[in-house]
This record gives C-alpha cells, structure tokens and sequence, in this order.
C-alpha cells in the first residue's frame, strides 16, 4: 500500500533550506500520487482529489496498490520506529495521511477482511481573544478519534469506523460518539456508492474532512449549513470533466435521532481543463442544492469556483438558504453567505493562506452582518499527518462587538 526509497541523510527540521530542497534518498511514502521531477524542483505538490467528495475516500485507493517490491528492499530495516518517521517524506495535502499508516496496517489471508489500518487522530488548538479591553485565552480540543478503515475479502468492498472517545460538554454523549459509520462499494468504474453514517456534501468546505481543512475553523456558511453527517445512502461519480455527489437519507444528524425527516443533497463539478490541468491548473466551477425536513423544512443553493496551479490556490464559495440544517442545527431563518480563499505555498511545507468571510444570518433584518478575516500559516511538518497552523481572525460584527482572535493550532494523525 505504501512504497518507500531509500533512508534520508539528513533531518528535515535543521534548517529551511532542507525543506525546501529534496534530499538525496529520502524516504517517500506514495499516497496515490507520485510526484514528478520537475514538481520536486519546484517544490510544489499537484494534490489530485476530486473536489465534491469527503477526499478521505481516497484512502480507499490505497488498500488496492501492492507494495513494490524494487522498492522494499531498500528500506533500512535496523532504523526506529522515530526514525522512520523522522525520515519520512509526506507532501500531499488534499487528503489525510498518517505517520503509523505502513506499520500500522495489517494484511490477513483469512477471513472476511483482507487490510485492516487502525489509527488516532487528534487536533487542538490554543486561542487568545480580545473584545474591547477584555481579553482571554482558552484551549479547544477540536478533534480526538480512534477510527478504522480497510477492505473486505472482496476488493470492491471497504468500511470506515470512527469514534469520538472524549465527551462534548452540554451534549448526549451517545450523539457524537459515531463519527463515522458505513461501508463503501466500488463495483460501478469511476463511482462509489456509500451507505451508513457518513458526511454530507452540503457546499464544498462543508463536505470537507475536519483534518485537510485550510484553517482552524470552517467559513461561517460551512459551519451554518455544513459540516454534518448523517444516515443514508450516497453516489459519488469522478469523471475527467465532470463529478457529482448525490445523497438520499435522513434529516437526523445523530445515529440515535432516528428518522425525523427525509433530506436530499446533490452537487456537481465541471472540470473545463481535464487532461489538460498539469498544464493549465485545475479549475473547477460547481454548485448545488440541499432539501429536507428536520423540525422545519430547509432548502439551501450553493454555487463554487476554484483554481488551482502550482504554488496558487483559490476559490469562492456562496450559498442562499431558506431555513438550514448544518452543524449549528436547524434553523428557520433566510440567510446567506460567502467566503473567498487565496493561498500560496513556498513549498509543500509552508502555506501563506488568507480568507474573506461574510454571513447574513437573517435576511429579513438589516444591521447584522458578519465579516470574518482571516490570514494564516500552515506548516506541514509531514503533510496533513503533523502539521502546525496559526491563524489571526478579526470578526467584523454589525450587531455585537468587533474580536480580534489569534490561534495557535496542532494536529497529529497516527
């Protein structure tokens, strides 16, 4: 599932020119996409996730690549289990990595599961706040899971499995001790079909696994109208111009909640450049649209454009909703929002990123926008397995107090 070269020289973390510089034999860990050589002149990792899936399925693709055997037997076996780490390479940030990922996954030659990768994540962060002269500092575990993913004895078939062990204060700890719960067929060429408890493609950032986010929290329509997962049946298709993402399931957000209404969620992406995208860059142009009952009736409109070319990477993303059902619960109110992105990496470890970010939480009322802007530094130390990031978000509020935050954040996946 994973190849390796040889063992680096040298520690990546002496000096910024290392990081900058490919190093001679270094270990490589493949995940899925081998870079070119002139990408590593450049210093610039070509991430090539579809945009409208949770690109954590693109682990999926993994359990089916055999190790090579050329390379295996350059691995120097007499170094620790730091060591391999240490030296290890992990560039590609669209998708979530793990630094145990090779050690940690077990092949069985009997029984009804063939590959079996069980891992830890966590993420957390420290924030300073200042409203007027008041000022605090509080730290947030965002993020700690034990999960599970492999395939079945059959290859067309996977399964994800995660828990959130830590109890959420203020909530039914039965609610959010699933995180993710369902099983994955590829039979179908280009398609996955996944049924169980899994994330909804509710806009772009809002479909977007918690451990490959570009900043510390979500933009305010992602929060309000994403970020949730719930129980159905969902058809992904990735084609070389076109992808889709089609839901069917309950308005619940919670295994326990049972049934309380039907929810429907489509989107689709247009990939003008296709083949052409190593030349041109990667842009995509999509939308989509949300419907279900949960309490009240919601139906949101989304539409998104995004480029992508070596160092650069941007995007806008806006939604119209009347009533909504995110991560924030449901809501009856007619909102809107949108948020702009730019990004630049000097390297595939260090990313300048900037955000533009305004939501209307009530049409129907004047006087209560929110703007929020953010500038943030992501360093990934080994891709999305071990990365630092800092943001500063000033919160423009026309109905309550302006804040200035400063985050410090960490995440660690095993």
């Amino acid at each position: 599932m994973l190849s390796t070269t040889q063992k680096a020289t040298a520690n990546e973390f002496i000096a910024q020119e290392l990081l900058e510089t490919p190093q001679e034999n270094e270990v490589v860990l493949d995940l899925g996409n081998i870079e070119t050589q002139k990408n590593e002149e450049e210093n610039v990792t070509t991430d090539k996730a579809s945009e409208n899936d949770e690109v954590e399925f693109e682990l999926f693709k993994k359990l089916d690549q055999p190790v090579q055997k050329s390379e295996v037997k350059n691995i120097q076996q007499e170094d620790s289990l730091f060591g391999k780490i240490l030296h290890s390479k992990i560039t590609r940030t669209d998708v979530p990595s793990y630094l145990l990922e090779d050690e940690l996954t077990f092949n069985f030659e009997k029984g009804a599961i063939s590959k079996l990768h069980p891992w830890i994540g966590y993420k957390g962060n420290l924030q300073s706040l200042w409203i007027d002269d008041n000022y605090s500092t509080r730290y947030n575990n965002t993020e700690s899971q034990i999960g599970t993913y492999g395939s079945f004895r059959n290859p067309n078939f996977k399964f994800q499995l995660t828990f959130n062990p830590i109890p959420t204060r203020g909530t039914n700890y039965l609610e959010r001790v699933f995180s993710d719960a369902f099983i994955v067929n590829t039979s179908i060429p280009n398609h996955q079909i996944i049924a169980g408890y899994s994330r909804v493609n509710t806009g772009i950032e809002g479909g977007k696994s918690a451990y490959i986010l570009p900043f510390v929290t979500r933009s305010q329509i992602a929060r309000n109208y994403g970020n949730y997962r719930s129980l159905g049946v969902k058809v992904i298709g990735n084609y070389q111009y076109v992808d889709y993402n089609l839901f069917a399931g309950s308005g619940g957000r919670y295994i326990i909640h049972g049934f309380p209404g039907a929810e429907f969620n489509g989107w689709i992406n247009f990939k003008p450049f296709g083949k052409k995208s190593e030349k041109y860059g990667k842009l995509v142009i999509g939308g989509g649209y949300n419907h279900g009952h949960n309490h009240t009736e919601y139906n949101i409109g989304s539409a998104y454009i995004s480029y992508n070319h070596k160092r650069l990477w941007t995007n806008f993303e806006a939604a119209i909703a009347n009533g909504s059902n995110g991560s924030t619960g449901p809501s009856e109110n007619k909102s809107c929002g949108w948020a702009y992105t730019l990004g630049w990496k000097f390297n595939p470890h260090l990313q300048l990123i900037g955000r533009i970010d305004q939501f209307d939480p009530n049409r129907s009322q004047k006087h209560d926008l929110r703007r929020e802007y953010t500038i943030g530094l992501n360093w990934f130390i080994k891709g999305q397995a071990l990365k630092v990031v800092l943001n500063y978000v000033f919160c423009d509020n026309q109905s309550e107090k302006d804040s200035h935050r400063i985050i410090l954040a960490t995440q660690v996946l095993l």
